[in-house]
């Protein structure tokens, strides 16, 4: 009987135990969109211009081409939070940053609409390189 006790006591020290484990947990880390006001900026242009080039509806993309050269101008000048700051974040966002420009001066020189649909799936592989590194905890 006492082995029985002893048994059932250290089960529930043990339970108790994991229980205030989990109420400490540290809180899940914020997105880099909540922590990084221009990412999301960006993020919308983006969004808004490279799903309908998905469906062959490169309009947006045409027609907003200087705004996102902007949002990445923006993005680039921005404070990066401190704990996603690091070489290959600038890097991928400067990156990020001169491919707009590219993009503008491609639809400013009518390129066709396979040329400035290719070059967009480049500038979104970038952005998501970027999503990449912020989310990666050992960047």
């Amino acid at each position: 009987m006492k082995k029985i006790t002893t048994l059932v006591v250290l089960l529930l020290v043990g339970t108790i135990g994991f229980a205030q484990d989990k109420a400490i947990e540290q809180p899940k880390k914020k997105s880099p969109f909540e922590t990084w006001p221009e990412l999301k900026e960006f993020h919308g242009v983006m969004s808004q211009t490279f799903h309908p080039s998905e469906e062959g509806n490169l309009e947006p993309i045409k027609s907003r081409a200087t705004e996102m050269k902007q949002k990445a101008a923006k993005l680039a000048d921005s404070k990066i939070p401190a704990d996603l700051n690091n070489e290959k974040v600038v890097a991928a966002v400067t990156k990020l940053k001169d491919n707009s420009v590219i993009m503008e001066r491609m639809i400013a020189d009518k390129k066709t609409d396979k040329e400035i649909s290719d070059y967009l799936i480049v500038m979104h592989d970038t952005f998501h390189e970027i999503i990449g590194l912020c989310r990666d905890e050992n960047h």
